[in-house]
This record gives C-alpha cells, sequence and structure tokens, in this order.
C-alpha cells in the first residue's frame, strides 16, 4: 500500500493515468490525508470522508474539467480539491488568503459552480448541460452530486421536474447517507431508505416518474462497482440517476458513531478520532444554547409556543425544545420557504412561532417573508442565528445582509440583543402580545456574559438605553457591537463620548435620536452588517428627514463579500474592530 501516491498526482489527468487496481490505494491515501489535515486545521470532515470512493471514480471515469462535476452544498468537496491540484496547499483550508472550505469558481477550473447553501446543484448543471446542447457539444456530460438531505428541498424538485421534460445529457448522482448535518427527515427520506434495503434497483419509482433513468442503489464506497455503471451511464442519453448508498465519516470510527459531532468536530486525534477537549468552565454560554435553553424554559409557562427550524435543529439549538415537547417543534428539513410559510400557517392559528433560522439562509425565503408574513401582519418571530461575520464559513455563510434585506419591508420588527440577557429579554417580550412580525439577530459563537439564566423582563419595542453621557461625539451600536464600541471607547477615555445601544433597528428610537442629534456634533454608528442600506443608512434617512447637520460616520462591511478567516482578521479587514473604531473617535475628536 502506498500511502505516498498522492504526491503524484496533481489533477484527475495523473489519476486517469494509474490502473484501475490501484485506485484503492488512493482511497486510502485521501482519506488519512484527508483526516490528518482536518484534525489539526478543523474544518468539515465526515461529508467529504463519505465520498472519497465516490470521489475519484466520477474524476477517473469522466473527463473532468471539460465534462462538467458540480458538487451541492460543498462539504463533501475535500477530496475533490485535493485531486484537482489543490494538496500542497489544503493545509489553507478555510483561512485568511487560503482556499475556500466550499467549491468556489475563482480557485479552479474544476470548480464548475460556487456553492455553500444547498440544493443548487441540479439546477447549475441542468443549466450547462442544455447551454452544451445549444452549442452543439452533445458529448459533453454534466454531473451533479447531491446528498439526500438536499434532494428533498424545493429546489432540488423544481431542477428534476425541469430536467425530466429536457434532453439535456445530465447525471444526477444522490450520495445518500441517510444524514446531512444533523439526520434526514420526511417522507422522501422514508421513501430513500426502503430503497436502500438489500440494494435492489426499485422499478416504477418517483425519479422514472420525473422521467429520468434511474440506477441503483449502488454501493458508494465500491470503486469498481462505481466505474462499471459510470462507463453504462455515459451511454445512455437524455437525463440520468444514480442512487449511491454511503457512510458519512467513512473510515474513521469515532466519525461513524457520531455522525453529527464529526461534521465539523474542531480538533481530534488522527489516528482514533478522539476529540480535544477544552476546559470551557467559567465561560460563557454559546448564544445558540441561550435561545434553545430559554425558548424550552419559556415553552413550559405558555403552550402556544412552537419552534421550527429548517434542518438547523443541533445548530440552532432548537434540539433542546424538540426533547422537551417533540410535538411542538419541527425539524422541516432543507426547506427554508416552506419553514417560513409552515410558521406563518400556525401564526393564523394563534400560536407563538419562533422559526430558527440562520441568517444567511434566511435569505432562501425572502418572498415567504414578505408576501406570507409582513404582508399579513403575522406576528412569526425570526431567531437569526449566526448574525454578521461568521469566520472560517466565508461568504457564502456570513449573516451580514439581514438588517438591510429585512430594513426595508413595512410590518416588521428588527432587534439585536447585545448579549444574552437582552435575547432573552427579547425572546420573552416576543411571546407576550406581539402584534407583528419581528426578527431577533444575534451571533455565533459565545456570549459575554457568565450568568445567562436572568430572570425574565419585557423590553419595549422600539427603545434604546443610554449607556453613557458625552457632550460632543455620539457611537450609536448596534447588537454585539456594544463590546467593540465600549472598549474602544474605555482606550481613549474622554468624557465627551457618548454611547447608545440602539436595540432596535426598526423602529428606531425616535425620541433617543432626535436627543443625540440636538446634542452631539458628531455621530459615529456601528454595525456588524452590510452599510449599504443598514443600519448606518437608517440613521442616516433619519437625519436626512429632519434635517440634522451632525458629522456622521457609519462603521460597518464593506459593499463587497467578505471571504474567510477568523472573526479578528474579518473586523480587522471590515474596520469594525477596537483599534479602527478607536482611531475613527480619535480622528473625530482632533477635527472637531
Amino acid at each position: 500500500m502506498d500511502l505516498n501516491i498522492l504526491e503524484d498526482i496533481h489533477s484527475p489527468e495523473d489519476l486517469r493515468k494509474l490502473p484501475p487496481e490501484r485506485l484503492q490505494e488512493v482511497s486510502t491515501a485521501l482519506r488519512k490525508f484527508i483526516i490528518d489535515i482536518v484534525a489539526t486545521k478543523e474544518g468539515h470532515l465526515g461529508a467529504s470522508l463519505g465520498v472519497v470512493e465516490l470521489t475519484i471514480a466520477l474524476h477517473y471515469a469522466f473527463n473532468t474539467p471539460k465534462d462538467l462535476l458540480v458538487w451541492d452544498v460543498g462539504h463533501q468537496a475535500y477530496g475533490h480539491k485535493i485531486l484537482t491540484g489543490r494538496r500542497e496547499n489544503f493545509h489553507t483550508n478555510r483561512r485568511l488568503n487560503g482556499i475556500s472550505g466550499f467549491p468556489k469558481r475563482e480557485e479552479s477550473e474544476y470548480d464548475t459552480f460556487g456553492v455553500g447553501h444547498s440544493s443548487t446543484a441540479i439546477s447549475a448543471a441542468l443549466g450547462m448541460a442544455i447551454a452544451s446542447n445549444l452549442q452543439g457539444e452533445f458529448s459533453k456530460q454534466h454531473i451533479a452530486v447531491v446528498g439526500d438531505a438536499s434532494i428533498a428541498s424545493g429546489m432540488a424538485f423544481e431542477g428534476l421536474n425541469h430536467a425530466g421534460v429536457t434532453k439535456a445529457n445530465l447525471l444526477v448522482v444522490l450520495n445518500d447517507n441517510a444524514i446531512g448535518i444533523d439526520p434526514s427527515v420526511g417522507a422522501l427520506k422514508q421513501y430513500l431508505t426502503k430503497a436502500r434495503v438489500g440494494y435492489k434497483p426499485k422499478q416504477s419509482n418517483i425519479i422514472e416518474a420525473l422521467n429520468f433513468k434511474y440506477f441503483g442503489p449502488v454501493d458508494g464506497h465500491d470503486i469498481t462497482g462505481l466505474l462499471e455503471v459510470f462507463e453504462q451511464m455515459k451511454q445512455i442519453e437524455g437525463p440520468k440517476f444514480l442512487h449511491v448508498i454511503t457512510t458519512k465519516g467513512k473510515g474513521l470510527k469515532k466519525a461513524e458513531e457520531d455522525q453529527v459531532k464529526y461534521h465539523a468536530p474542531g480538533k481530534f486525534k488522527p489516528d482514533t478520532g478522539e476529540l480535544l477537549t477544552y476546559d470551557t468552565a467559567g465561560l460563557p454560554l454559546k448564544y445558540q444554547d441561550v435561545f434553545g435553553l430559554s425558548l424550552v424554559e419559556l415553552a413550559k409557562k405558555n403552550e402556544k409556543i412552537i419552534g421550527i427550524t429548517p434542518a438547523m435543529p443541533t445548530g440552532s439549538s432548537l434540539k433542546f425544545m424538540m426533547q422537551a415537547f417533540p410535538e411542538r417543534a419541527f425539524d422541516v428539513g432543507i426547506a427554508e420557504q416552506h419553514a417560513v410559510t409552515l410558521s406563518a400557517g400556525m401564526a393564523t392559528q394563534g400560536f407563538v412561532v419562533f422559526c430558527a433560522i440562520y441568517s444567511t439562509f434566511l435569505q432562501r425565503a425572502y418572498d415567504q417573508v414578505i408576501h406570507d408574513v409582513a404582508l399579513q401582519k403575522l406576528p412569526v418571530v425570526f431567531c437569526l442565528d449566526r448574525a454578521g461575520l461568521v469566520g472560517e464559513d466565508g461568504a457564502t455563510h456570513h449573516g451580514v445582509f439581514d438588517i438591510a434585506y429585512l430594513r426595508c419591508i413595512p410590518n416588521i420588527i428588527i432587534a439585536a440583543p447585545s448579549n444574552e440577557t437582552e435575547l432573552r429579554n427579547l425572546l420573552y417580550t416576543a411571546q407576550l402580545d406581539l402584534k407583528l412580525p419581528m426578527a431577533i439577530r444575534y451571533p455565533r459563537g459565545r456570549g459575554v456574559q457568565e450568568e445567562w439564566e436572568t430572570p425574565f423582563e419585557e423590553i419595549e419595542i422600539g427603545k434604546a438605553r443610554c449607556l453613557q453621557q458625552g457632550d460632543r461625539i455620539a457611537v450609536l451600536s448596534i447588537g454585539n457591537m456594544l463590546q467593540n464600541a465600549t472598549k474602544a471607547i474605555k482606550k481613549v477615555k474622554n468624557e465627551m463620548i457618548g454611547h447608545y445601544d440602539m436595540r432596535f433597528v426598526k423602529p428606531l428610537d425616535e425620541e433617543v435620536l432626535h436627543s443625540v442629534f440636538k446634542k452631539y456634533k458628531a455621530i459615529i454608528t456601528l454595525e456588524d452588517g452590510v452599510v449599504t442600506g443598514g443600519f448606518g443608512s437608517a440613521v442616516l434617512e433619519f437625519a436626512a428627514k429632519y434635517d440634522y447637520k451632525a458629522k456622521i460616520r457609519n462603521l460597518g462591511l464593506p459593499d463587497e463579500f467578505i471571504e474567510q478567516g477568523n472573526i479578528d482578521e474579518l473586523q480587522e479587514i471590515a474596520k469594525i474592530n477596537v483599534q479602527y473604531i478607536e482611531e475613527e473617535i480619535v480622528s473625530l475628536v482632533q477635527n472637531l
């Protein structure tokens, strides 16, 4: 067994020079390489381990990059990256100025489509296939690799529905491991589970009903079998569907046994898979856990509370609600649009619905937020986890647009807690007698308070709070940016600086803003979202409306996509870190 075999593979062309009997050596070496790097550098582990053989077989059987390969989501694409010329710099994966954790078009010609959110691969590959037909390239292959959790999404069905009435040379490979980040859910999952039994071909199935030629299920860890079926499928015209059975975390025992934890496990021992644990005693709880545990606390007293999440029960910590009140908490799968309108439907019947969803994923249900919720003034509570910069997952996952894209919608309340107590109290307030939809945005990671289980208190909607009085410069911060603002103000040590925690982006506390503009000569707004259309823009609009003349500096994310890196690095790039805020305050002090 030659574990150095990867050193001679710089592209799929090199891979295809090997005899088929050596591909098992490649799979062993590739799996070990992924484990060794992710063990120390962190990243998404289980999904990529599960598709090692499938990745090798795809690049061996098809003439990539001429044949176009699209990976859905991208968590499963580490092996693909390593085999396509990025082995030597794979250690920079998800790091600042390193390679992306997801396929990215500008990174490699083998990354045919940028993928970070799920269920896009079928539509993208179909678009490529139709384009090839229009250009007379009828022999080109187009392959979409889709997970069983992604295939249940509405967009995936839209792609399948269209593809079935075309002559597109499209192959959809279903990577069926019965789990996304959390276990897959829904009727389609149950259907696929039945199809797995005995690994026998199923006739007259749902895929064939959509005019696809169906093959499988086949063993996704049998390279020889995969190569045989791929050769057959290359000879068949039109849309084709291959059902492949894999094991997430394959090759690392602990990753196979705990597939949820080892989706992205952090650092671990590469030989055993044992997680490297750190002493978290005395550290604040994660915001997501404060949300999840507080919701359970509220639900014990309010039987009308419902929790809904699109495929993120663990990530959002709605799992606590699902454990405590399984009949009142729902994981609807990767179906953000459905999650929002399902929430709206329940709200019409008097239920208090908390829709727990990552900020970046709510983008996928924008029409539903407008049409099904806000237009009808339905009091759905959107709990926007991972708001702001999220770190190493990069541009596809930063939750930096929600303030801007929600603020323009009528009838919606937008709140941002500055700490765990504020989050608990906003959740409490939302379930009292809310008349309008409300979005509560909070960041990824740990909070700032060791004691989080404080008694609930109602917060008046639209009311800011003054943290420090001044007379020349006012800093208006929103959400967790309060921490950076407080540190910067403390470093400046100037009594002329006032600080206000605005709490609400919409409605703005106009009473406080009037007093601020009448009192201060300069104002700094600070947010961890995009400046364009964000909180700072709202303050500028207020100033223009009432003809205030103060100097205004809007600090927030620039009009560009921020790539991956740790939070400190990204805040420095975006110029919302403590040092830059301090410099901005000093500059204003000197020029007043």
